[in-house]
């Protein structure tokens, strides 16, 4: 198995940085520039220093074909690659939505804590090979494992959940430099939609021609393989589907990550213990009803899998201004930050804490949690008042 592309730094990098922080609409996608993790000293509005975390990599690249197989072990040059393109994507979603990065900060802030990510999530158009497989190859050749697919049919949507290689962990690094994390790829099964929604989302991905290819480049680039665009396409897509509409104007970019709460090592590992935190901060939390609520409705709820080892909560999406391609400028839907508390299995509860690890607690995902989730980003949320 071959992921073969060549990757140049040397053209383009002091440009896709600066544009690492514009809308996704004014980036470009150069097939021949890949975006080097930004390494400067990020600040939140509550005045924590964020180079607390150690979110920043290797700037340099070298032009180098890469080639890997599954029945090889990794070497530690290509781990290295795969996480500065991690890291990449990380950047273009820090720096494009505050609220995860102001809370990985307040997080980080208490006892200098590690964060590790649970999982990455990111969504997709099901159409002309622009759907889970766009991303999945990327994650499949540095020795992920596919999973189980979950479905949603009132969205109209699946998804397919990654395991990460056992072989590689890194204890000592928080984010996307810490324990590699789990992938989550969902994809709108666009079939099931209206005629005009399919003409809307199949138009521009025609358009992309073989953009696909690159769903990783661009989701390090912060960018979008399509034209920009319509307001009107847009407006059409979101009354029919917000994740459609989401995905139109957002991309292959980050959805979102996922703190893992349990490896925290303050009283914040609790989620319930967490969530009161963020809340008290002045966050907005999704407040879609899950499975059980834990809290009333002036803070926030937190869904439960039906065994009760799968506890998970996420903050309201940000916004940011797009400018479309028929001149109108409007806010749309970014990202948002998830918490997951994963409890140790019913057959080694006998283990003391210090020997406990992830395997030895809850894996995998729930449709009913995650549909919850997946609230995060629509309309009724971002527009409610508390």
């Amino acid at each position: 198995m071959k992921l073969s592309a060549v990757f140049s730094s040397s053209c383009y990098s002091s440009a896709i940085a600066k544009n690492a922080l514009q809308p996704p609409s004014l980036v470009t996608l150069p097939a021949s520039a890949f975006l080097p993790p930004l390494s400067r000293k990020l600040s939140c509005r509550h005045g924590v220093s964020y180079n607390r975390l150690s979110f920043r990599g290797n700037s340099s690249f070298s032009s180098t074909a890469i080639s890997s197989s599954k029945s090889d072990s990794q070497s530690q040059g290509s781990e290295s690659f795969f996480r500065d393109t991690l890291r990449s994507m990380e950047t273009v979603y820090l720096n494009r939505n505050p609220t995860a990065k102001s809370i990985l900060e307040l997080v980080s802030s208490i006892d200098d804590e590690q964060i590790c990510y649970d999982h990455l999530a990111f969504r997709t158009f099901g159409v002309n090979g622009y759907g889970i497989n766009s991303l999945a190859s990327l994650f499949l050749d540095y020795g992920y494992t596919q999973k189980e697919e979950l479905r949603f049919p009132a969205k109209k949507l699946k998804a397919l959940w990654f395991s990460p290689p056992n072989s590689s962990s890194q204890d000592g690094g928080s984010g996307v430099n810490g324990p590699l994390p789990r992938v989550f790829i969902s994809e709108l099964l666009v079939d099931q939609l209206s005629p005009r929604a399919q003409e809307i989302i199949r138009k521009y991905t025609k358009k992309s021609g073989s953009g696909n290819k690159y769903a990783a480049f661009a989701s390090a680039l912060g960018s979008l393989t399509w034209e920009k665009p319509l307001y009107s396409e847009f407006q059409q897509l979101a009354g029919e589907s917000e994740y459609a509409a989401w995905t139109l104007v957002n991309g292959y970019a980050l959805n979102h990550v996922t703190i893992s709460t349990h490896r925290l090592k303050s009283n914040l590992r609790n989620i319930k213990s967490l969530n009161e935190f963020i809340k008290k901060n002045g966050f907005k939390l999704n407040s879609d009803g899950g499975v059980l609520k834990e809290f009333n409705a002036s803070t926030s709820s937190i869904s439960v899998s039906p065994d009760g080892l799968l506890l998970q909560s996420s903050t309201v999406a940000d916004s940011m201004p797009f400018s479309f391609s028929d001149g109108v400028v409007e806010s749309v839907p970014c990202s948002y930050i998830e918490f997951a508390e994963r409890l140790v299995l019913p057959q080694y509860k006998n283990l003391s804490e210090s020997e406990i690890k992830e395997s030895h607690r809850r894996d995998g995902f729930e449709v009913g949690n995650a549909d919850k989730i997946f609230e995060s980003t629509s309309k009724e949320q971002l527009t409610r008042r508390a």
